[in-house]
């Protein structure tokens, strides 16, 4: 072991004597301040190899982060009095997201074994600086040792263009916001029964009807009968996708699409209605909740038009998992239709459950033929679990435990803890219209992701957790942003913090630093109660 590592580990022998917490959120693996402070300024010089593309990126977003909130940028690779280095020991005994970040009094030392924990280094150097310095481009940062690297793999956030549609700008600034937090998994919820989300070079009608609405309901779905008169809608251009999942390995952070199956199709239908069961006429959703007309499962077309998209999805994103629904599909055309009844009676199939385990498992086979693995919510459990299959377990817990007893994969994202289009107070006339629940701060910091009835093997197959942000009755970017915020940061401790070392009134203390940098951001976040 290097004497740099020797020195790293005696540090961390050491309780944390000053009781002082760095206000970095999602909280360290472990910490040490010590005394005095270090001054960054334009005679620190950022230093790494020069080589290395992706070290010279990082240097490039940490100035660009240094010069838009604080009016100056460092010199790289210069001679000055003191530096910043971002260094890579391949040795070194953490994982490829850990990292250990050194500030004296002479300058930091951000080390990693991969350039995503020097990434992550310098999401946590950021949060260390002063949010309002006292003397302009000298910015001072404790003393300080940290040794950090997360406890999940899996580290999401999801967010559904398909009921309302975010321009680009959103989206890369949606990833700004995982990067700040560590998060490294983008769900794009693309496709809906209110619109279809994504260019699709091989069926236009996508883009040219499926991706408009003529009008949309206008208050609670159940609860009112008017529109708002308005044709609604948008689609990102293959380009536009391209541009979109590079900015986001940019930031180490992967793009998993979601193309809904067999429900939630009803757009699609559309402008394609021989997919259906009862050929149409269709028309895309104008409000919200499950509609009975989804893909014919009877029809070869169906698999057909399926493989086709997911051939050019596969183009556009690189990811190892496509999600592909399979949640909250009525069966109530499937069993009336001669041809999915027909279907089921030649695969000798027990029921319309059975049908759609055919559907998913028909499709997993696809993808894995082009070397990728599907994901998709709890419901394709159902019929019997496609084999390669990982779940996402949204209604409640059970399904995930299920899924990891079966050796499946699992991501938990239960709604009673991290579906974050539920309102943030119980007095709802305070609060932004919203789907219903309650889902305050300290209920999301709370969640465990791995579920108590789990042994230790089977813990093994719980990836991690991830928050979902369905946007019936979120309309706007600012919405987007409140209903997100300051909740992101506790799911950041969810996924990231050890259960040991999580602690709500600690997080609250961090938060208060944390309110203020939002602040200088100009996020519109819910303010504390």
């Amino acid at each position: 072991m290097s004497k740099f590592l020797v020195l790293f580990s005696l540090i961390f022998i050491v309780a944390r004597v000053s009781g002082q917490s760095l206000p970095i959120i999602p909280q360290p693996a472990e910490e040490h301040v010590g005394d005095g402070a270090f001054i960054l300024d334009q005679n620190t010089s950022i230093v790494f190899d020069a080589g290395n593309a992706q070290l010279a990126d990082i240097a490039a977003q940490l100035n660009e982060y240094l010069n838009k909130f604080y009016g100056f940028e460092l010199p790289v690779n210069a001679k000055t009095k003191s530096e910043l280095s971002l260094k890579l020991i391949k040795a070194l005994p953490l994982g490829d997201e850990g990292y250990l970040l050194k500030v004296d009094k002479k300058g930091i030392v951000i080390t990693a074994k991969a350039p995503v924990g020097i990434f992550y280094g310098t999401q946590s150097l950021q949060q260390m600086l002063p949010v309002s310095p006292t003397e302009p481009k000298q910015l001072s940062l404790p003393v300080a040792d940290i040794k950090d690297q997360p406890r999940f793999v899996w580290r999401g956030l999801h967010l559904d263009v398909g009921r309302h549609f975010f321009p680009v700008s959103f989206i890369k600034k949606y990833l700004d916001y995982m990067a700040m937090y560590k998060l490294n998994t983008f769900h794009w919820h693309l496709t809906e029964d209110q619109g279809w989300r994504i260019e699709i070079k091989k069926y236009p009608g996508l883009t040219d009807i499926s991706s408009w609405r003529n009008e949309t309901l206008v208050g609670h779905a159940g609860k009112s009968d008017k529109y708002d008169g308005i044709g609604y809608g948008g689609f990102y251009t293959q380009s536009q996708v391209k541009e979109i999942v590079q900015y986001a390995a940019d930031k180490y952070i992967t793009v998993i699409p979601e193309i809904e199956m067999p429900g939630h199709s009803l757009a699609v239908l559309a402008a394609y209605p021989e997919l259906g069961c009862t050929g149409g006429p269709y028309k895309v959703g104008q409000t919200w909740g499950v509609f009975k007309d989804v893909y014919c499962a009877g029809k070869e077309e169906t698999f057909t038009f399926l493989e086709n998209v997911l051939d050019e999805v596969c183009e556009l994103f690189p990811s190892k998992y496509i999600h592909i629904g399979g949640d909250e599909c009525p069966k109530d055309r499937w069993k009336e239709c001669p041809l999915c009844q027909k279907r089921m009676k030649d695969e000798g199939l027990a029921d319309e459950h059975e049908l759609q385990s055919y559907f998913i498992k028909r499709i997993e086979k696809y993808l894995n033929s082009k070397g990728r693995q599907i994901i998709g919510w709890d419901e394709i459990l159902e019929g019997g679990l496609a084999p390669g299959a990982s779940v996402m377990s949204w209604r409640g817990i059970k399904g995930g435990i299920e899924a990891a007893k079966q050796k499946h994969n699992v991501v938990m994202t239960p709604g009673s803890h991290l579906y974050f289009d539920h309102y943030q107070s119980k007095d709802t006339e305070k609060e932004p219209l919203a789907i219903g629940g309650y889902l305050p701060l300290s209920q999301v910091y709370s969640y465990e992701p791995v579920p108590e009835e789990l042994s230790a093997d089977e813990q093994h197959f719980i990836l991690g957790a991830q928050a979902n942000v369905w946007t019936e009755y979120i309309p706007s970017t600012m919405q987007a942003e409140y209903m997100l915020f300051p909740r992101v940061c506790a799911l950041s401790e969810v996924v990231w913090t050890t259960k040991d070392k999580k602690d709500f009134a600690d997080f609250e203390k961090r938060m208060d630093t944390e309110y203020q940098r939002l602040d200088k951001f100009g996020v519109n976040y819910r303010k504390k109660d």
